[in-house]
């Protein structure tokens, strides 16, 4: 292996250690806002988790029997919208 084919490595594997934190840091402010939004409606936050699809979606319920969509756009980090079945709730 020559010189630069290292340089290049460490800084691509760096790059991509970077996303990954930055990525695992945004999930965390959507599950975060997520189960605020269900605690203000009263509602359960389902697995306690968000997927990313577009927008991070997450599950909620108000019965306990019957399961409801939610989601939460970020820009960055900051919360922009946050939606649930029934109405937009909109965070700071």
């Amino acid at each position: 292996m020559n010189f630069w084919f290292l340089i290049g490595f460490f800084v691509v594997s760096g790059l991509g250690l970077l996303f990954w934190r930055d990525s695992l840091g945004a999930r965390e402010q959507a599950r975060a806002a997520s189960a605020r939004a269900c605690q203000q409606m009263g509602v359960q936050l389902l697995d306690d988790t968000v997927a990313l699809e577009r927008l991070y979606v997450f599950e909620f319920t108000d019965t306990g029997q019957r399961r409801q969509v939610g989601s939460v756009l970020l820009v960055g980090w900051r919360v922009e919208v946050l939606h649930m079945e029934g109405g937009d709730l909109l965070v700071p």
